[in-house]
């Protein structure tokens, strides 16, 4: 049992650690952050112009890290808001023409990280995988959320 729990909590936090590593070496040679890159992909690959409350759901960050980061990229003149609604963070965000040539990197690295992560992988592996990663999620939170109810 102790080799499950081992194996299990240590792959997860070196992927992680790894993807983090990878995202601050990639936004260094912008001078940007790796919180940066969840805005300026979602940004790039989206249909339409996102809100930061859409950014939020499509990338599951918390709201202060995205709008930390939205301010630091509209600072630096990579998005812009055209027009304020009510609130601010209703308000459709689009990315510049630098901003857009950033997305478009960010995007490709993607998916060449992806592509590179996986290979030596059956699309079937893969799916497998990320069926395995989301029951897991899942249980972990009805796990989480069970635990809260006791603690109230």
């Amino acid at each position: 049992m102790k080799d499950r729990y081992q194996n299990f909590t240590i792959l997860l936090n070196q992927i992680t650690r790894s993807i983090h590593k990878i995202k601050t070496e990639e936004m260094n040679r912008f001078d940007l952050k790796s919180a940066h890159v969840s805005c300026l992909y979602y940004l790039y690959t989206s249909e339409k112009p996102l809100t930061s409350k859409e950014l939020c759901d499509s990338c599951d960050e918390d709201k202060a890290l995205i709008s930390r980061s939205l301010d630091d990229l509209e600072k630096r003149g990579l998005v812009f808001c055209e027009e304020i609604k009510e609130k601010r963070y209703r308000s459709p965000l689009h990315l510049t023409l630098e901003g857009k040539e950033i997305g478009k990197y960010v995007s490709e690295k993607i998916d060449a990280l992806l592509e590179g992560a996986t290979k030596g992988l059956s699309i079937e592996q893969r799916n497998a995988m990320l069926d395995g990663l989301e029951i897991i999620r899942n249980n972990l939170e009805k796990m989480c959320n069970r635990k809260g109810e006791k603690n109230d």
